[in-house]
């Protein structure tokens, strides 16, 4: 019986190591859980707050975008700097060309900094070319346009000219109605 009890005196012992090991263990897995959890939080913040820079950083470049086009739709001496049109214009002409620009790099801008979808900027892209201004425009920057090959802004150039492409060949006076589809932008 001393020998059973001796037995079962061990049993409990290495149990109860058993248990503490097990227990030390769990204890492990959940502060290294909080702090990966931790970490994980802290990634999470530096994403949202890079997100919220490079939305800071686009806003500013837009400003002195704008800026800069104020001052050369203002100077004609300045304007023929930023004068490089694939045709001869006038000085109005170049002036409005610039207009013209501040107006689309506006809607790129809303675009990549979150203000509006890609349906949404297509949207306003078909209402503000309706101008044959804004379209000349697009027209004599066509090769500037050309070498900004793989980045957004070529993409969403591509989408212009093709939907501009359509607005043209439509038989149609609704041109709201004409275009990329939402959806399939």
């Amino acid at each position: 019986m001393a020998t059973q009890n001796m037995g079962l005196r061990r049993l409990r012992s290495a149990a109860a190591a058993g248990l503490g090991l097990a227990a030390g263990a769990l204890a492990a897995m959940a502060a290294q859980r909080h702090t990966l959890d931790a970490i994980n939080e802290r990634l999470a913040h530096l994403e949202k707050h890079t997100g919220n820079q490079q939305q800071a950083n686009l806003a500013m470049q837009q400003r002195q975008h704008w800026e800069l086009l104020s001052k050369a739709i203002d100077d004609p001496e300045l304007a023929e700097v930023l004068s490089v049109f694939e045709v001869q214009v006038t000085t109005q002409k170049r002036r409005q060309y610039l207009f013209a620009n501040a107006l689309y790099t506006n809607l790129l801008c809303y675009y990549r900094i979150g203000n509006m979808t890609r349906d949404e900027f297509l949207k306003r892209v078909r209402g503000t070319f309706q101008n044959p201004i804004v379209r000349e425009y697009w027209y004599a920057t066509q090769q500037q346009r050309a070498s900004l090959t793989g980045t957004e802004e070529a993409e969403l150039g591509l989408l212009v000219d093709d939907l501009l492409l359509q607005l043209d060949e439509a038989d149609t006076e609704e041109w709201w109605v004409v275009g990329i589809p939402p959806g399939e932008a």
